[in-house]
């Protein structure tokens, strides 16, 4: 059984009785001509800060998982080797235009399902999935599959929004969860469930962006 139910409604039931999948892109197609304008300027702190945390040496190999609008692409390091990969055509345009304008040489651009990686076993040093955990539909699947393409060593990064630990807090998030689900969100993903179902050990976990309710959730792979 999962450690985790999402609250569902008929609205959610019927949304995830169909292709879910399906159902995120057609959301995030419609979404990428206001993204940078709607999620840019109050969750960029949150992107640099995941950035310098990763520590990326010389030559490393970055995989970011729902890469977007590419917002993150001139933010890395010229001298690592980044893979972006989203699920939205449209995204994408926008994040080839982003890396033309500010001559990013080092990031190449795929459209893949973050569910489903086309990378073998062990490839990257660092994994990294930035605000996009809680917008897939199957989010410990995502991170099993993040987990099989990092080598052993490499670092697991993930930077969200989970469920609050303030009774208040969370007790809104569940019941504005299945309306959250029409734009492709999930508000109540419980971090400790999440990450003993997705195998993963933190080994730290701040808070980030004001107010302070994402997280930056970092992990190794032992």
């Amino acid at each position: 059984m999962s450690l985790f139910e999402p609250t569902r409604s008929p609205e959610t039931e019927e949304i995830l009785g169909s292709d879910a999948a399906d159902f995120v892109a057609g959301v995030y197609e419609k979404l990428a001509s206001v993204y940078d304008l709607t999620f840019g300027p109050a969750l960029h702190p949150g992107r640099v800060d995941a950035i310098q945390r990763m520590r990326i040496k010389p030559g490393e190999r970055v995989l970011e998982v729902g890469i977007g609008t590419g917002i993150n692409a001139p933010l890395y390091p010229s001298d690592c080797l980044v893979t972006g990969i989203d699920l939205s055509s449209s995204m994408l345009e926008k994040a080839r235009d982003r890396v033309f304008r500010k001559g990013v040489r080092n990031v190449r651009l795929l459209q893949m399902d973050a569910a489903n990686l086309k990378f073998a076993d062990d490839t990257f040093d660092v994994v990294y999935a930035p605000y996009v955990i809680s917008v897939v539909p199957d989010p410990v699947g995502v991170a099993r599959e993040m987990r099989r393409v990092c080598r052993f060593g490499g670092r697991i990064i993930i930077l969200n929004h989970f469920r609050s630990k303030n009774t208040l807090m969370a007790w809104i998030e569940r019941i504005i969860s299945p309306f959250t689900v029409h734009i492709g969100f999930k508000s109540d993903l419980d971090l400790p469930a999440f990450l003993a179902q997705a195998e993963l050990e933190p080994v730290s976990i701040e808070k980030v962006n004001v107010p302070r309710i994402w997280s930056l959730v970092i992990c190794t792979k032992d």
